[in-house]
């Protein structure tokens, strides 16, 4: 477990830099904790309060086992150690102060957590899931290089196990794309795109590139502007489409446009940034038409739906920062952003006295939805999401990274 200690004076409360340094003290101390007590390990626990390994360890081995989350709790860590990078590095520049870890510190010990809680390998029955740790820990790995930090060498092991699950994974099958699962029966957006992704990332483009020819030949709706969900073999050998639309499969294609960098790839990833603005908005009970446009990003509830507004604001800030794109696209995508952080941050709520340790004083729990309090979604008593925590944070964190800090 992380203590939670009060953020460093030096910081402005009103800074999104700040305000992300407090979800991500809040979501280490209320939900952060060694993996059976084994020192350098690390693991986000699905739900807040827990069970507790000593009064109940077939709850804590029996449990629930989210693989994807902790993918983005190493990614929200990156982000953190990000920012502690961009100010100098020093133990004082830590996100929860000079007595604790580094983020970085933290996230690699996070990826010795799942290897052990994933029965001592990386490798799992989705896809999608393995795609998003290879994009996690390729950013990890990053930013351990700038830092000149150890641990390089592992986190390429995972990137070479991974990618070839992915390559598997890749087939002829509905004329390509990538399976969501080791059933292979059902190809899509949420497996083919991160999966893209990571092949762009990695000096792959070509692979890269067959997945989102794939992925615009197949589910791109042009009505709409946006990807479907996915496509599987009707029982006659036709492709069945499964037209439902989530928030986040916009955002890996969106990066993985970004990525590579075509003049078409621009231009479509243009074409989902307004799409996302038109169509996955809803109106904001804070925002005003002058400083936000009125309209937030829509949330998906709890469970995995709690981390996709999350992931697609990761990829809109990449956007908003993108000097190739449109001005009006960048503008568009950094107020959506904007927009949607401050929903979070003016919904949240702070512990009540009696309602947790004293370990836990100052913590805060934002909602599930940003168009709505915390004090809805998570009165004092629920239970809090792990997914939910982790998307408010994600989202502080893409507006610390907007274009001259939009909204500081």
């Amino acid at each position: 477990m992380t203590r939670l200690d009060p953020a460093p004076a030096r910081q402005d409360p009103f800074r999104w830099d700040a305000r992300a340094n407090q979800a991500a003290q809040s979501v280490t101390a209320l939900f952060g904790r060694r993996l059976f007590f084994l020192p350098g390990t690390h693991l986000g626990a699905v739900t807040w309060p827990s069970p507790a390994w000593r009064r109940d360890p077939k709850g804590v081995l029996a449990g629930p086992w989210h693989y994807w989350w902790q993918a983005h709790y190493i990614d929200c860590l990156v982000d953190a150690g990000r920012r502690e990078l961009g100010s100098g590095a020093t133990p004082a520049a830590r996100f929860n102060g000079p007595g604790h870890p580094s983020a970085g510190r933290l996230a690699s010990r996070l990826v010795t957590g799942i290897r052990l809680r994933n029965a001592f390998t990386f490798v799992n029955n989705y896809y999608d899931d393995m795609a998003w740790l290879a994009l996690a820990t390729h950013r990890l790995d990053a930013l351990a290089g700038e830092a000149r930090r150890r641990g390089r060498r592992r986190n390429a092991r995972v990137r070479r196990s991974l990618t070839l699950q992915f390559e598997a994974a890749c087939t002829d099958d509905l004329n390509g794309g990538a399976f969501w699962s080791k059933k292979r029966d059902f190809k899509n957006t949420p497996a083919s795109a991160p999966i893209a992704l990571h092949f762009a990332r990695t000096g792959h483009p070509q692979k890269a590139r067959a997945l989102l020819d794939w992925l615009d030949a197949t589910l791109f709706d042009p009505d709409q502007g946006l990807y479907l969900d996915g496509a599987r073999l009707g029982p006659a050998g036709e492709v069945l489409v499964e037209r439902a639309v989530y928030t986040y499969n916009q955002g890996p294609v969106l990066g993985a446009l970004l990525e590579m960098g075509g003049e078409a790839d621009l231009a479509r990833a243009a074409v989902v940034v307004d799409a996302v603005d038109r169509l996955l908005t809803v109106r904001s009970a804070t925002g005003t038409e002058t400083s936000s446009g009125g309209r937030v990003l829509r949330c998906e509830g709890p469970g995995d739906g709690g981390l996709f507004t999350g992931i697609l604001c990761r990829y809109l800030a990449l956007a908003a920062a993108d000097g190739r794109l449109p001005a009006q696209t960048r503008a568009t995508a950094a107020r959506l952003v904007a927009a949607t952080a401050e929903a979070f941050w003016s919904g949240k709520r702070t512990m009540q006295a009696g309602e947790a340790a004293e370990t836990y004083r100052g913590a805060v729990v934002f909602s599930q939805h940003a168009v709505k309090p915390a004090g809805e979604t998570y009165p004092p008593g629920a239970a809090v999401e792990l997914s939910t925590q982790l998307q408010a944070w994600m989202v502080l964190e893409a507006a610390a990274t907007l274009p001259g800090n939009a909204g500081n």
